[in-house]
C-alpha cells in the first residue's frame, strides 16, 4: 500500500489538506494485521461475554464486556496480570461493600463517610505500588463503591448484587483469556524469543551510546540522549513481569533480565563519570561488526587518556574503565541466563521505584472529598440516577488514582466519553430496537468496537478508546426482555458523562497536581537518599539506587511537555549528577565495609562519609582527595594500590560532580 506505483496516484499526489485529514484515518482502513487482531479479537470476546450474560438472564450483561476491554492488553502477560489483580480486587471489594453495608443500615450519612475514607485510603494505597497491583487495589475501592450504590434501595440485596457483580468480572474474564489462547498460539516460544532480541537490542545501543556521550561536550544534548536511553531501559524494566507470566512458573528469566537492564544503567553512570574525567569530542563509534561487549573492552583501551601533567585524569580513568568492563561482562551472562531455564537457580531479583508518601496522602484526600461531595450532590438534588453517578465518580476515581498525571490523563477520557455517548445513543435509539436476534447484535457491536480497538493499539488516542472501549456497552444497555427508552438513556448517559466533569474539576480545584513541585520534591527525597548511602548500615546496591533514580526521572520526562524546558534541563542535570554520586559513593562505602583500604586511607574515607552524611562534604572533598594522592606515594601492597586508586577515582568524580553542580557553574 505504501508503493510509489503509477497505479495507486494518492501516493503521488500534493500533499492537499483534503489528503492530509485522509491519511489522519488510515489507522481505520489501513491498519497494521497486528493492530487489526487485536480489535477483532478483543472485540469477538466482549461480544461472545455480552451473549452468554444474556443467556444466562444476569441483571446487568453489559458489565461483562466493560471487564474484557479493561482486562485486554497487547501482551498475554499483561492481561493476565491484569485479570489476576482484576478479579483479586472485586473479591475484596464485595466483601468490604457487604461490611459497609451491614454496619451501616439507616445511617445513610455514615455510609457515606466511610464509603469516602474507604476509596481514598485505596487510592492512596495504590499510588505507592506499582504496575497492576496499585490497579488491583483501587479496584477494591471503586468496587465496594459500585456494589453498594446498586444496593442501597434495597440493602437486603447486596449479597446478590455482590455476586452479580463478582459473576461479571470471572465471566469476562474467561471469554478474554479464552480468544487470547486462541490468537495467540506458541506463546511461551514467541515471548521468550522477543525478550531475548529486545534485550540484545538494549544492551546494542547501549553499548554504542557509550562512545558518542563522551563525545558530547553539549550538557543539554548530552543529558537529552541519556533520558531518551534510560526512558528506553525503564519501559522494557516495566514489560519483563509480563513476560515471565507468560514464560511461566518457576523460571528466573524475568529476574535475570532485570539484573541485566540494571546492570546497563550502571554502565551508563560508569560513562558519565568517564565523560567527567575526560570528554572524548573525538572519539569514534563501535564497530559494528564484533560483539557489543569486546567492542566496548577495546574502545576503553584505545580511548584511555595520555598521562598529563597532572595524571589526574589517566589515573582515575583506568579504575572506572575497568569497573564499566566488568558491569559489561556481567550484563552479558545475565543475558546468557535468560536462554534457557537452569535447575536449581534461585537467582532472584527486582527494582523498585522511588514514591511519594505526601502524593499519596493527596491523592486519598482528593479521592473521599470527590465520593462525599457527589453523595452530598445526589441528596441535594434527589436525582433517580444519583447512585449511578456516585458509582462512575468512585470508577473513573480508580481509574484514574494510578496515572503519574491523572488531570492530564482525564482530559482525553472526556473526549472518549463524549464519542462513547453519542455513539452509543446512535446505537440505543435506533439500532438496538430493530434487533431481533444474536447474530444481528453481534454484527451491529462488532464495528463499533473493533473500531474502538484500533484507537486503542495508537499511542495518541489510546486515551480517547480507553473511555470509549469500556463504556459503549455499559451506555447502550442491551438487555433480554426490554431497551433503554429515551428518559433512561439519557439519564445514564448525563450520569456519565456529568461525572466525568466532575472528577475533572475536582482534580483541578482539590489539591491539583503540580509538577514543578513534584519536581522539587523529587530533588529533596533524592538528596536524603543520597546523604543516606554513605551510612554503613545502609545496604541499598548500585543497581537498586540507579533504577529507583531512573524510574523518577522518566517518570517527570513524560509530564515535561507543559513544563519550561531550562526547567526540564535542570532536573536532569541534578538527576542524572545524583545516580553517578551515588554509584561512587556506593563503592565507597562498600570498601569501607569490606576493609578494601589500607588503614590510614580508611580512616580519611569514613571521615569523608561522616561528612557526606551530614551534607558537609563540599570542602572536605578536595582535601580528602589531596591526602589519598599523597597516600599513594606511599609503598603499597599491589592489592592496596589498586584500592587506593579506585578510592581516588571515586572522590575524584565526586568532587567533578559537585562541581558541575554548583550554582554559578555553566
Amino acid at each position: 500500500m505504501g508503493g510509489q506505483s503509477t497505479a495507486f496516484p494518492l501516493h503521488d499526489a500534493p500533499d492537499t489538506g483534503l489528503l492530509r485529514h485522509i491519511r489522519r484515518f488510515s489507522w481505520i482502513y489501513a491498519p497494521s494485521l497486528a493492530d487489526l487482531g487485536f480489535a477483532v479479537r478483543t472485540s469477538c470476546a466482549a461480544i461472545l461475554s455480552l451473549l452468554i450474560a444474556m443467556w444466562m438472564e444476569l441483571d446487568s450483561p453489559q458489565w461483562a464486556p466493560l471487564t474484557v476491554w479493561v482486562v485486554a492488553q497487547s501482551s498475554r502477560g499483561e492481561s493476565l496480570s491484569k485479570a489476576r489483580w482484576r478479579i483479586v480486587g472485586t473479591l475484596a471489594g464485595s466483601v468490604a461493600a457487604m461490611t459497609l453495608m451491614a454496619a451501616f443500615p439507616q445511617a445513610p450519612a455514615m455510609f457515606f463517610v466511610c464509603l469516602a475514607l474507604w476509596i481514598g485510603l485505596c487510592c492512596a494505597l495504590a499510588t505507592l505500588l506499582d504496575q497492576y497491583r496499585a490497579y488491583g487495589l483501587v479496584l477494591t475501592g471503586f468496587t465496594s463503591a459500585i456494589i453498594a450504590t446498586g444496593a442501597i434501595v434495597q440493602p437486603d440485596d447486596v449479597f446478590a448484587v455482590s455476586i452479580a457483580r463478582s459473576s461479571y468480572i470471572i465471566l469476562g474474564v474467561l471469554c478474554e483469556a479464552v480468544l487470547a489462547v486462541l490468537f495467540m498460539p506458541n506463546m511461551v516460544e514467541r515471548t521468550r524469543a522477543q525478550l531475548l532480541a529486545r534485550l540484545d537490542d538494549t544492551f546494542s545501543a547501549t553499548c554504542a551510546a557509550i562512545p558518542h556521550l563522551l563525545g558530547m561536550t553539549a550538557p543539554a544534548a548530552r543529558q537529552a540522549a541519556t533520558g531518551r536511553l534510560l526512558d528506553r531501559i525503564m519501559a522494557f524494566s516495566g514489560q519483563i513481569e509480563f513476560a515471565a507470566l507468560e514464560l511461566g512458573p518457576r523460571n528466573r528469566v524475568g529476574d535475570h533480565a532485570r539484573r541485566a537492564l540494571a546492570g546497563m544503567l550502571v554502565m551508563l553512570a560508569h560513562a558519565r563519570a568517564l565523560q567527567i574525567l575526560s570528554p572524548r569530542p573525538d572519539a569514534s563509534a563501535l564497530p559494528a561488526h564484533e560483539a557489543p561487549e569486546h567492542a566496548l573492552a577495546t574502545w576503553l583501551r584505545d580511548h584511555a587518556p595520555p598521562p598529563g601533567p597532572d595524571g589526574m585524569a589517566a589515573s582515575a580513568w583506568q579504575p572506572v574503565a575497568s569497573a564499566l568492563t566488568h558491569e559489561t561482562a556481567r550484563v552479558h551472562d545475565e543475558m546468557l541466563a535468560c536462554h534457557a531455564t537452569r535447575l536449581g537457580d534461585n537467582f532472584r531479583f527486582s527494582l523498585t521505584s522511588r514514591r511519594h508518601a505526601r502524593e499519596a496522602v493527596h491523592n486519598g484526600i482528593r479521592s473521599s472529598v470527590a465520593i462525599m461531595a457527589a453523595a452530598v450532590l445526589w441528596e441535594i438534588t434527589a436525582w433517580h440516577h444519583g447512585p449511578a453517578f456516585i458509582s462512575f465518580v468512585a470508577l473513573i476515581y480508580g481509574l484514574m488514582a494510578t496515572r503519574e498525571n491523572p488531570l492530564v490523563a482525564t482530559l482525553p477520557f472526556l473526549k472518549g466519553g463524549l464519542w462513547c455517548t453519542a455513539t452509543a445513543a446512535v446505537m440505543a435509539l435506533w439500532v438496538i430496537p430493530a434487533i431481533t436476534t444474536p447474530e444481528m447484535l453481534l454484527a451491529a457491536l462488532l464495528v463499533p468496537m473493533t473500531i474502538g480497538g484500533l484507537a486503542a493499539r495508537r499511542p495518541q488516542l489510546a486515551g480517547y478508546a480507553f473511555s470509549f472501549n469500556m463504556f459503549l456497552p455499559v451506555l447502550i444497555g442491551p438487555m433480554n426482555q426490554g431497551r433503554y427508552d429515551e428518559v433512561a438513556f439519557l439519564n445514564n448517559a448525563l450520569a456519565f458523562v456529568a461525572s466525568i466533569v466532575f472528577v475533572l474539576l475536582t482534580y483541578r480545584l482539590v489539591i491539583p497536581f503540580r509538577l514543578d513541585v513534584h519536581i522539587r520534591r523529587t530533588a529533596a527525597a533524592m538528596n536524603r537518599q543520597l546523604r543516606h548511602l554513605a551510612q554503613t548500615r545502609d545496604r541499598t546496591s548500585a543497581p537498586a539506587w540507579l533504577g529507583a533514580c531512573a524510574a523518577s526521572l522518566v517518570r517527570i520526562l513524560h509530564q515535561a511537555t507543559a513544563v519550561p524546558p531550562p526547567t526540564v534541563n535542570a532536573c536532569l542535570s541534578q538527576q542524572i549528577g545524583a545516580m553517578t554520586e551515588g554509584l561512587y559513593i556506593i563503592r565507597l562505602r562498600d570498601m569501607l565495609r569490606t576493609g578494601a583500604l589500607p588503614p590510614r586511607a580508611m580512616r580519611m574515607v569514613a571521615l569523608f562519609l561522616a561528612r557526606w552524611q551530614r551534607g558537609q562534604a563540599g570542602p572536605t572533598t578536595t582535601h580528602v582527595l589531596a591526602w589519598l594522592h599523597h597516600e599513594q606515594t606511599r609503598p603499597h601492597a599491589a592489592r592496596d594500590r589498586a584500592s587506593l586508586a579506585d578510592a581516588v577515582a571515586c572522590l575524584h568524580i565526586i568532587a567533578a560532580s559537585l562541581h558541575e553542580h554548583e550554582p554559578g557553574v555553566p
